[in-house]
C-alpha cells in the first residue's frame, strides 16, 4: 500500500505544449522609456537636440554657409565686377547705392548715378563706392573666410592635439621641455607674429592661414595635456601596457578617442576666434588683398567709405555676428551635451 501510495505521488515530468504560451504582438511590448540603455554618444545628440539655442546657432551658421556656397551665384554679377550701364545722357556710370527701385535712397546715396537703365537691377545689399555688387561680395567673403577658419582649426587641431597628448603622456623632462615652448609661444603677441611674417611674405590668404597656424593650436594643445593626465591613469592602459602596446599605440588609439568630446568643444570655441582674427588682420590691411575680399576686408572698405556710403559696412558686420553668435552657442550646447548638469538631465 505505502508503495502504490509513493508511486502515485511521483509525477511524469512536464512537458511544454504550445497552447501553454500566448506570443506577444509587438504592440503590446512594454519598454521602460526611462532606463532605456542609451549610448553616450547618442545622449550626447539628443542632449544638444533638445537645447533650443544649440538648435538655433546650427541654423544660423547651416544657414550662412549655404548663403556662402550659393549666394555669389543667384546673380549675373562676380565679386570684382563693376556694374556699368549707359545713362541718358549716352555716358557710362556707375552702379552706386541700394537697390534702384527704392526712390529714397537713390537721392541719399549717390543719386546721380542712377536713371532709367537700371530699373531693372536690383542689388539687394547695395553697391560699393567702385560699382560692385555687395550681395556677391559679402557671401563671396564669407566662404573666403569660412575656408580660411576650417583649414586652419582642422590643421591646428591635429598639431596641438598630438602635441598635448605626447607631453602629458610621457611627463617628466619631455612634458617640461614641450611646456616652456608652449609659454615662449604663448608669450609672443599675435601682431607681432603677423608684423613679422608680412616682412618676408606678401599679403593675402596664405599670410592669414600662417599666422593663425602658429598660435591657434596652442589652446587645442592644453585640452588634449589636461584630457592626458586625467586618463594615463586608467585601467585600461594599464591593460595595455601589460600586453605590450607601444606609447604611440596607447595614445592614439586608446586614450585619444575618449579626449574628442572636450576637443570638438573646443573646436567649436576656436572657429569664431579664427574668423575673428582673420577679420582683423584683414581690417588692418595684411589679409586678403583686393579684388579678393573677405569679412574683414569687407569691413574695412565699408569703414573707409562709411561718412559717404554707410549702409556698405552693415552686411559683413551682420555676417560676421551672426557667425560668432552662431558657433558660440554651438559649443555651449556641446559642452552642456557633454558634459550634462544633474538639473539638465
Amino acid at each position: 500500500m505505502a508503495k502504490q501510495n509513493q508511486a502515485a505521488s511521483v509525477r511524469a515530468p512536464y512537458v511544454p505544449r504550445r497552447e501553454d504560451f500566448v506570443f506577444l504582438q509587438d504592440r503590446d511590448i512594454r519598454i521602460d522609456t526611462n532606463y532605456a540603455s542609451v549610448g553616450y554618444w547618442k545622449g550626447v545628440l539628443l542632449h544638444f537636440w533638445h537645447d533650443k539655442r544649440a538648435m538655433t546657432g546650427l541654423i544660423i551658421v547651416l544657414a550662412i554657409i549655404a548663403l556662402a556656397v550659393l549666394g555669389p551665384g543667384m546673380n549675373d554679377y562676380g565679386y570684382k565686377d563693376i556694374i556699368k550701364v549707359v545713362n541718358d545722357a549716352g555716358k557710362k556710370v556707375i552702379a552706386r547705392g541700394i537697390s534702384p527701385r527704392i526712390p529714397a535712397f537713390h537721392t541719399l546715396f549717390g543719386g546721380e548715378a542712377y536713371s532709367d537703365a537700371f530699373a531693372d537691377c536690383t542689388f539687394l545689399f547695395g553697391t560699393d563706392d567702385m560699382g560692385r555688387d555687395l550681395w556677391t561680395r559679402t557671401w563671396e567673403g564669407a566662404r573666403i573666410s569660412l575656408i580660411i577658419a576650417f583649414v586652419t582649426i582642422l590643421i591646428d587641431m591635429i598639431i596641438g592635439m598630438s602635441f598635448g597628448l605626447i607631453s602629458g603622456f610621457f611627463g617628466g623632462a619631455v612634458d617640461a621641455v614641450m611646456q616652456r615652448f608652449v609659454e615662449i609661444a604663448n608669450s609672443v603677441p599675435r601682431l607681432v607674429i603677423v608684423s613679422v611674417l608680412a616682412i618676408f611674405m606678401p599679403k593675402g590668404i596664405n599670410l592669414v592661414v600662417i599666422a593663425l597656424l602658429l598660435t591657434e593650436w596652442i589652446g587645442m594643445s592644453k585640452i588634449a595635456r589636461a584630457e592626458m593626465l586625467k586618463l594615463k591613469e586608467r585601467e585600461y592602459v594599464l591593460a595595455s601596457r601589460t600586453l605590450g602596446a607601444g606609447s604611440f599605440h596607447i595614445i592614439f588609439r586608446q586614450i585619444l578617442p575618449n579626449t574628442i568630446g572636450p576637443i570638438i568643444t573646443q573646436v567649436m570655441f576656436s572657429i569664431p576666434t579664427a574668423i575673428f582674427t582673420e577679420a582683423f588682420l584683414s581690417f588692418v590691411g595684411v589679409g586678403i588683398v583686393l579684388p579678393q575680399c573677405s569679412i574683414g576686408s569687407l569691413i574695412e572698405d565699408g569703414f573707409n567709405n562709411i561718412t559717404t556710403l554707410p549702409y556698405q559696412i552693415l552686411p559683413p558686420i551682420f555676417v560676421l555676428a551672426l557667425l560668432m553668435l552662431g558657433f558660440n552657442f554651438i559649443g555651449d550646447g556641446f559642452r552642456e551635451a557633454l558634459a550634462p548638469k544633474l538639473e539638465d538631465m
